[in-house]
């Protein structure tokens, strides 16, 4: 983490969450897992949710304005030789120094195309088939929903797949720094869709 962005976003970005409106200072979409240089692949995963449309608007439910549970996800494609799949998701429109961590989940079974509704429900993550969850940036485990600046544009949320030729040694709770340093060199190929939320 560049200490030039913690200061901007600490004087000029972070201050929008309590006032409301547009921030000086977002995290940027350069910053995003996808972006990442240890973490490239072919863009081989059909991603899709039953809950939004690639592009649209994630429905309120998801968010802290409402149920604050995960939407559903469905994926197919998954790259011959996957031996566990791990999902990111970010919104690189925060006010923060780093994307904003919604929900990590990872060493998900390459038997498993889909997550439920509601499926970080469970700290073991044992509605995602035992798939393990990480601490999103609220230093939480599991999903925490949509809550950008109040009157701020949209924000848009990445739901990231990645396929990977190995399972992760590590624990329930692992950040996403220490996430990314386990993936890398293990992608085999990748996918995602792209919601929207305004407040």
């Amino acid at each position: 983490m560049n200490i030039g962005d913690t200061i901007k976003s600490a004087v000029k970005g972070i201050p929008t969450l309590l006032t409301g409106g547009q921030p000086g200072y977002r995290a940027g979409e350069e910053k995003l897992s996808w972006f990442h240089p240890d973490l490239t692949g072919p863009q081989a995963i059909n991603v899709k949710s039953t809950a939004f449309a690639d592009g649209d608007s994630i429905p309120l439910k998801y968010s802290v304005d409402g149920e604050n549970i995960s939407p559903s996800l469905e994926w197919s494609g998954l790259p011959a030789g996957t031996r566990s799949v791990v999902l990111v998701v970010e919104d690189p429109d925060a006010p923060t120094p780093e994307p904003f961590v919604h929900w990590l989940l990872y060493n998900i079974p390459p038997t498993v195309t889909s997550v439920p509704q509601g499926a970080s429900g469970s700290a073991t993550g044992d509605r995602a088939a035992g798939a393990m969850q990480g601490k999103n940036s609220n230093l939480k485990t599991g999903w925490t929903g949509m809550a950008p600046p109040k009157g701020d544009t949209p924000h848009r949320y990445f739901f990231q797949l990645f396929a990977l030729d190995a399972e992760l040694s590590l624990e329930p709770g692992a950040g996403r720094s220490a996430l990314f340093e386990a993936m890398g060199g293990h992608v085999l190929g990748r996918g995602r869709i792209v919601g929207t939320y305004q407040r």
